[in-house]
C-alpha cells in the first residue's frame, strides 16, 4: 500500500517539489498551505486521486489539528509529515522588533510545533511514522543578518533531536534537513522579509537586502533533486538523524565542525575543572 504524505508550505520551493517527488513514486499527498490557489497552481498539471488540498496556516494550532483530521479522513492515515512551511527574515539583530521576530518564531517554529502535536497522536497509534522537518544550513550555524531565522531554525534542530528519543519506541522517526542555497522563492523580492529598523553604527556595511537579494536566482541547489532524496529518506529503515543538502551546506559546515571540536578540545581541562568532589 502507497504511503500518505502530509506536506506543509507545497505551494513552492521544496515542498511543491517534495509533493511531486511523492506522487511520481506512486505515494498518496496531502499539499496544503495557507494560500491554496498558490498551492493548486503549483501542482496543476498532476491529477488523480493521489493528490489532495488541504488549507493551513501552521501558525493556527486549532486549524493544524483539524487539518491533520481532514487528512487522515481521506486517506485513513499519515505515514510521512514534511514540515516545509517557513519564510526568512533577515536584518541584524538590533534593528529587528520583537513583533518581527515574534512573527516568523510563530511560522517557523511554532508552526513546526503545531503539526507534531497534532501528527503524533496519529503515528502513535500506528506504531509507525516518520517526519521531516527541513531546517537550514542556517539551523546548524550563525550566518551575518540571520540571527532571528537561525534562532528558529535552531528551535526546530533542538524539538526535533528531543522528540525523536520520546517517539522513537513507537516507530518514529526524526530527521531533520539542513540545505545549503537551493532555488527556492526564500529571497524572492516579494517574500523575503528584512528587518524594519536601522542603526547608523551598522549601515556602512550596507544593508541586509543588499547582501542576500543577489543570491536569489542564482542558487546552485535544485529542489526537485531534493525532493526524490527526501523520499528516499523517508523509505530508510534507519534515515538520518541529520541530512545535510548540497555541497554549498557540507563545504560550510564540515571546517565549522572541526572548529568547534577543536575549540572544545582546547579548553577540556577548564571544562573539566568546574566538576565538584563529594
Amino acid at each position: 500500500m502507497s504511503r500518505v504524505w502530509f506536506i506543509t508550505g507545497a505551494g513552492s520551493g521544496i515542498g511543491a517539489a517534495t509533493a511531486r517527488a511523492a506522487l511520481k513514486a506512486g505515494e498518496r499527498v496531502v499539499a496544503t498551505g495557507r494560500n491554496l490557489d498558490k498551492v493548486r497552481n503549483a501542482l496543476s498539471d498532476i491529477t488523480g486521486d493521489n493528490l489532495t488540498f488541504v488549507q493551513l496556516d501552521v501558525t493556527d494550532e486549532t486549524r493544524v489539528k483539524a487539518a491533520v483530521d481532514e487528512a487522515v479522513q481521506i486517506f485513513g492515515h499519515i505515514d510521512v509529515v514534511g514540515n516545509v512551511a517557513g519564510y526568512s527574515l533577515l536584518g541584524n539583530f538590533e534593528e529587528l522588533t520583537t513583533a518581527e521576530i515574534g512573527g516568523l518564531m510563530s511560522t517557523n517554529f511554532l508552526g513546526v510545533m503545531h503539526v507534531m502535536r497534532a501528527v503524533l497522536p496519529v503515528m502513535r497509534k500506528q506504531r509507525s511514522g516518520r517526519i521531516i522537518n527541513i531546517t537550514s544550513l542556517a539551523g546548524i550555524m550563525g550566518f551575518k543578518h540571520c540571527s532571528a531565522y537561525s534562532a528558529a531554525k535552531f528551535a526546530v534542530e533542538g524539538l526535533s533531536q528531543s522528540v525523536a528519543q520520546e517517539v522513537e519506541q513507537f516507530g518514529i522517526k526524526i530527521t531533520t534537513v539542513e540545505p545549503g542555497f537551493f532555488r527556492t522563492d526564500l529571497l524572492d523580492a516579494k517574500n523575503a522579509k528584512y528587518g524594519s529598523g536601522t542603526i547608523e553604527d551598522y549601515a556602512v556595511e550596507g544593508s541586509a537586502e543588499d547582501m542576500w537579494s543577489g543570491y536569489d536566482g542564482k542558487q546552485q541547489g535544485d529542489p526537485a533533486k531534493l525532493g526524490n532524496i527526501l523520499v528516499k529518506i523517508a523509505t530508510m529503515e534507519n534515515p538520518p538523524k541529520q541530512f545535510l543538502a548540497g555541497s554549498d551546506a557540507l563545504a560550510a559546515f564540515k571546517p565549522a565542525l572541526e572548529a568547534r571540536l577543536e575549540e572544545v578540545n582546547a579548553y577540556e581541562d577548564l571544562s573539566r575543572s568546574t566538576d565538584g568532589s563529594f
